[in-house]
């Protein structure tokens, strides 16, 4: 099975569990993720949620197509098209 018939076949049930696993380190049943399992997981989960959760505008997200959304520049060209400061800097401003 290749990644894309696993993400298929993932049910929202299924892709909870997993998310879960991942967040406490454990299956539902008690057994600790191997290392393996954690790098496994955490990319279906990554998977499967770009892929049925549509387009979001969080930073850091895994799109649709593949592609990861940024965080730092995305929200700042946000806040810049905005007009809004994130942040004002004295080191420049004269006493």
């Amino acid at each position: 099975m290749n990644i894309e018939q696993l993400i298929k076949a993932m049910t929202p049930e299924i892709y909870e569990n997993m998310k879960t696993a991942v967040e406490i380190g454990k299956w539902p049943d008690g057994t600790p993720l191997t290392e393996e399992q954690k790098e496994t997981t955490i990319q279906a989960v990554m998977l499967y949620d770009a892929r049925h959760s549509g387009e979001h505008n969080e930073p850091f997200r895994i799109k649709a197509d593949g592609s990861v959304q940024l965080g730092k520049e995305k929200a700042s060209s946000d806040f810049a098209k905005q007009g809004q400061v994130i942040f004002k800097s004295s080191a420049n401003e004269k006493d």
